[in-house]
């Protein structure tokens, strides 16, 4: 009975030296923590959402106003589907378009130019045209396109 008791001791003082000299570390990652903290992000942005978004409850009234009267003589420029620049019904390089506009309109800058293009032009090549209008000093551009009304 002696060996017994004996060999509990030492079993007992081994445990005890091995937890003196080296201290097991538990390489375990206590989730508790982390799941409180994405609860309450989880919370925060729920409630923080809503407000967030503009929501303006407007109702935009439909126009039911007449298009404005065309000039006695307007000055188009359009721009077709290859790109090409045409004032009026005469084709005409890009920059050429200061000059014949300034020969079109007599000098008048504040004359409103209307801007017309095909479909097929891509809106980057719509802007080039138009900063060549506003370029040249014509701040007056009206775009023209079909009458959707039915």
């Amino acid at each position: 009975m002696g060996g017994r008791l004996g060999g509990v001791r030492a079993g007992i003082a081994g445990r005890s030296r091995i937890a003196d000299n080296d201290l097991v570390e538990a390489h375990e990652i206590n989730v508790t923590p982390f799941i409180d903290v994405m609860l309450v992000l989880l919370i925060i942005f729920m409630v923080a959402a809503p407000l967030a978004t503009v929501d303006l409850g407007v109702e935009l009234p439909a126009s039911a106003v007449e298009p404005q009267p065309r000039p006695d003589k307007p000055v188009f420029v359009t721009v077709k589907p290859d790109l090409s620049v045409a004032v009026g019904e005469d084709m005409i390089p890009r920059d050429a378009l200061a000059a014949t506009l300034d020969t079109a309109t007599k000098g008048q800058k504040d004359e409103r130019i209307y801007l017309r293009a095909d479909k097929a032009v891509s809106y980057g090549d719509l802007m080039e045209v138009m900063n060549l209008l506003r370029n040249a000093g014509y701040l007056k551009v009206a775009l023209v396109g079909l009458d959707g009304r039915s």
